[in-house]
């Protein structure tokens, strides 16, 4: 709370009487309790907004599964990398499987295409010797 420890905070709470003073202090004590009274209702008055809008209660959350401290990276990208899933990521984007490269090949050769390069076009091109490569100053 605030880096401060018990007796620093009895050493605090001390001084404040003291400044205060006994003819103020029913009267600050007032004013403590009703800033806590008002901490409280707005934050109930939170808890039920959200509930209202979200559609679910706080305390039916599983806090646990959100946690940042229980993710492995070296465990999130092994999952990754041993993952067989071979649906596109979004339509028309292609698929990491066997089945879009079979696809690709059974179209190339339905077209007349026999080739093993003419079948597999690459996905980046080679630029010919002596050009420099494209240099984007706005990007760098």
């Amino acid at each position: 709370m605030f880096g401060i420890n018990g007796p620093e905070f009895l050493l605090l709470l001390l001084i404040g009487i003291l400044v205060i003073g006994p003819q103020r202090l029913p009267e600050y004590t007032q004013k403590l309790a009703n800033l806590v009274r008002e901490v409280r209702r707005m934050a109930s008055g939170a808890r039920e907004q959200i509930k209202e809008e979200v559609g679910i209660d706080i305390d039916e959350v599983d806090w646990k599964k959100y946690d940042p401290r229980q993710y492995d990276p070296r465990r999130i990208i092994k999952e990754a990398l041993l993952d067989d899933d071979t649906k596109p990521v979004s339509p028309g984007a292609p698929s990491s499987g066997t089945a879009s490269t079979a696809a690709a090949v059974s179209g190339a050769v339905a077209a007349g295409e026999s080739s093993p390069e003419s079948r597999i076009r690459p996905l980046l091109e080679r630029l010919p010797d002596g050009v420099p490569a494209p240099f984007d100053t706005e990007a760098t």
